[in-house]
């Protein structure tokens, strides 16, 4: 007789006639049933985060969207009310009944286009008396002197705008300088 001996798989027949019963796995329905449970419900949670990520994000590209058309809109408005402030100090301080009454009529527009820009959140930028800040000025001359310091703004050629905490346009300034 052979002395080998006969390593049957599962369900293969020993050499004697007699088969092995299969490895029997150990079924808990329940704790398929939760570990399901527990993969959909972290599915659903990083959908939701998802979804909320994205609505925040689109939120947030709406704003910014309507914040860029407005600052578009409003950049080119700047000028007209530059002109306005230019004929209300031209016409201050005149004599002439008519210019004073161009001057009102100038005063009531001066006063709702303000009204209009604040309401916007336009404001203006505190340049006058300022240090020299290269991302709210824009130094177009440098004036030696010694009642100024240095790198102090003396003098404010054309206003600059800030929307929201957004530079609309940046002040023109003279600068002073010691040096």
């Amino acid at each position: 007789m052979n002395d080998t001996t006969f390593d049957p798989s599962p369900g293969e027949t020993a050499p004697g006639g007699q088969a092995d019963p299969p490895a029997q796995e150990s079924v808990d329905p329940m704790a398929d049933l939760r570990r399901e449970r527990d993969e959909f419900q972290d599915r659903w949670l990083r959908q939701t985060a998802e979804f909320d990520n994205f609505r925040k994000r689109m939120e947030r590209e709406r704003r910014e969207l309507a914040d860029y058309a407005a600052s578009e809109v409003l950049h080119e408005l700047l000028p007209v009310l530059d002109d306005i402030e230019r004929a209300l100090e031209a016409s201050a301080g005149s004599t002439d009944p008519a210019v004073a009454t161009h001057h009102q009529g100038l005063e009531l527009i001066h006063r709702q286009f303000s009204d209009l820009l604040r309401k916007r959140h336009v404001s203006a930028v505190d340049a006058l008396g300022a240090d020299f800040d290269p991302n709210l000025h824009q130094a177009v001359s440098q004036e030696y002197s010694e009642a100024h310091r240095d790198g102090e703004v003396m003098e404010e050629l054309r206003r600059g705008y800030l929307l929201k905490d957004r530079l609309l346009r940046p002040a023109m300034v003279k600068v002073a300088t010691r040096g």
